[in-house]
């Protein structure tokens, strides 16, 4: 250990202060009005429109699942909402989602037998109803899966003959069930729950420009765990469907294995109704009990009535937009938004009709403060984002393009701000781009630090995932992720069915209204563009560009 004496701890820190100012005031800003961070905060302050706004996308018009009349009617009442506060060129921007609508209109289901009792549950999208209130025994079904010899509670899929020989055990039994597919899961009490706000100390190294970059976590170089003749998990899921539709099974239920009735509900991933039974996904709880009870030899009836919909039109989706047009640079574009689209097992508050109602809500302040900005500032509100980011994705190939093969707006875009993790305040922001960018950006959200954001930093990743930034990273543009405090979003809300208005955070999302507004009205002022990788140092587009439908919420502010 290297000791250091305490006049050269105080030299190094006024140096690192030192630098630290140089970054932030390095590239001045070009303010119109010296001002405007003040007048931001006031009139976010008094007049804040955020709750009424999130009580519309949420209250009246949630759940938003793309494709269904919900989402679309919550589109159009943006379109209304950004016209009448004066937004230009408010519209809806039509996509080929490529898939029916879906919307689920009601649905029941109780135990009737040996007790009588309730179920918690949630329909799965995309399948179909039981047309009428049907009844049936419950069944259970456990797809033979495999220990690794020295990863025991790694599990691995069964061969074609091993599928095909418990199936044929179990083919008589199964017909005109209701089956249970899998064990329950064990979900353990948490002794040591997450914090709901991130740690300050944590925060400023992650934000910190000098700090020496993490070291790659080395990669497993180990072959994956596989058995000779192991069915893949696609061809599983698509046998596992066919035997209980030929089974003519009622209904399957699927475990929601979360805790305190948590349930999060996707999709069924071919879209196609006619491939898989009506599902459900019911609360561990409830699952537990059942089979306990069929474990114990007792027979448990159940009745279900689910009413499903499809909605063809649904397969033409839309992308909201309205702007602020600019004026000496009206040509260029900043742009800032989240995605409107949601899950269906709730009102879709916190994912994300509150980051739309904050991307509004800094826009509609920039327009009652009668700013003008040079370049011209446009709101985006995405469907499609839960499918795979599919809106934003769509968006940017038609109007920017990408590095490889450019439109003529390419040269024209200065930076996408993206909010997607829920109510948790704004507490730094990354942007694709060099170091330069970035500190642009830190000199740009210095004056909210008191709000408790702490910086910005640059990220080269141009892998599409998480967010709908990483749209425009992919393509080789400038999009910035606002990382929030988690609050309850990564452990409570998040595509669950405790997703709803109650747990928005009024104070921390008008903060994060503030940040963004004035962040966004600096880059619509500046003399020049974000700083953009210069064609040699540009990273390639990743091998494969394409997210995966609900992308995992840890990387929605990167």
């Amino acid at each position: 250990m290297i000791m250091i004496k305490s006049t050269n701890i105080k030299n190094a820190i006024v140096a690192v202060l030192t630098a630290a100012v140089f970054l932030s005031t390095s590239v001045p800003a070009q303010q119109s009005d010296p001002d405007i961070n003040a007048k931001i905060r006031q009139e976010e302050t008094n007049n804040s429109k955020i709750m009424w706004t999130l009580h519309y996308l949420s209250d009246v018009y949630g759940p938003r699942l793309t494709g269904s009349p919900n989402h679309k009617a919550a589109a159009d009442w943006a379109v209304r909402t950004m016209t009448e506060w004066g937004f230009q060129n408010a519209g809806l921007e039509a996509w080929d989602f490529g898939h029916s609508g879906w919307v689920n209109e009601r649905a029941s289901g109780f135990i009737t037998a040996p007790v009588q009792d309730s179920l918690t549950f949630e329909v799965l999208a995309w399948t179909p109803s039981t047309n009428q209130a049907v009844k049936g025994q419950a069944f259970p079904v456990v797809i033979p899966r495999f220990p690794v010899p020295d990863k025991p509670a790694t599990l691995l899929n069964p061969t074609q003959e091993e599928l095909t020989t418990y199936f044929n055990s179990i083919r008589d039994q199964v017909k005109g069930k209701i089956v249970l597919l899998g064990k329950p899961a064990s979900v353990p009490v948490d002794f040591k729950p997450s914090s709901k706000r991130s740690d300050d100390e944590a925060l400023q190294k992650r934000y910190d420009p000098n700090a020496l970059p993490l070291p790659t976590p080395a990669r497993n170089q180990d072959a994956p765990a596989s058995r000779p003749g192991m069915l893949t998990n696609e061809q599983l899921r698509d046998q596992v469907d066919k035997f209980l539709l030929d089974a003519k099974v009622k209904v399957r239920i699927n475990d929601a294995g979360r805790e305190h009735g948590q349930i999060r509900a996707f999709s069924n991933s071919t879209y196609d109704i006619k491939k898989v039974v009506p599902t459900v996904v019911l609360r561990n709880e409830d699952y537990g009990r059942i089979w306990r009870l069929l474990d114990d030899k007792t027979a448990v009836s159940l009745e279900f009535d689910i009413r499903n919909r499809m909605i063809p039109e649904g397969a033409t989706s839309y992308n909201v937009v309205g702007e602020l047009t600019g004026t000496d640079k009206a040509d260029e574009v900043i742009m800032l938004g989240g995605h409107l689209d949601s899950w269906h097992s709730a009102t879709g508050a916190t994912d994300n009709a509150i980051g739309c109602a904050m991307m509004m809500e800094a826009l509609r302040i920039l327009k009652v403060l009668g700013v003008k900005p040079r370049r011209t500032i446009r709101v985006a509100l995405w469907s499609g984002e839960e499918q795979g980011l599919l809106g934003s994705e769509a968006y940017v190939k038609k109007h920017f393009g990408s590095f490889e093969s450019p439109l003529a707006g390419f040269e024209k875009f200065g930076g996408y701000f993206n909010i997607d993790s829920g109510t948790g305040r704004a507490r730094g922001m990354t942007v694709f781009g060099p170091p330069a960018a970035a500190a642009i950006l830190r000199g740009y959200l210095a004056p909210f630090s008191d709000l408790g954001v702490v910086g910005a930093i640059d990220t080269n990743s141009r892998r599409s995932g998480g967010s709908d930034h990483t749209s425009f990273n992919q393509m080789g543009l400038p999009g910035i992720g606002v990382n929030q405090d988690p609050v309850e979003y990564f452990t409570h809300t998040w595509h669950t069915n405790l997703d709803t208005y109650e747990r928005i955070v009024p104070d921390d999302v008008k903060a994060s209204a503030i940040i963004i507004a004035g962040a966004v009205y600096q880059l619509a002022m500046r003399d020049e563009l974000l700083p953009r990788f210069s064609r040699t140092e540009m990273p390639p587009p990743p091998a494969t560009p394409t997210p995966t439908p609900t992308p995992t919420p840890q990387s929605k502010g990167n």
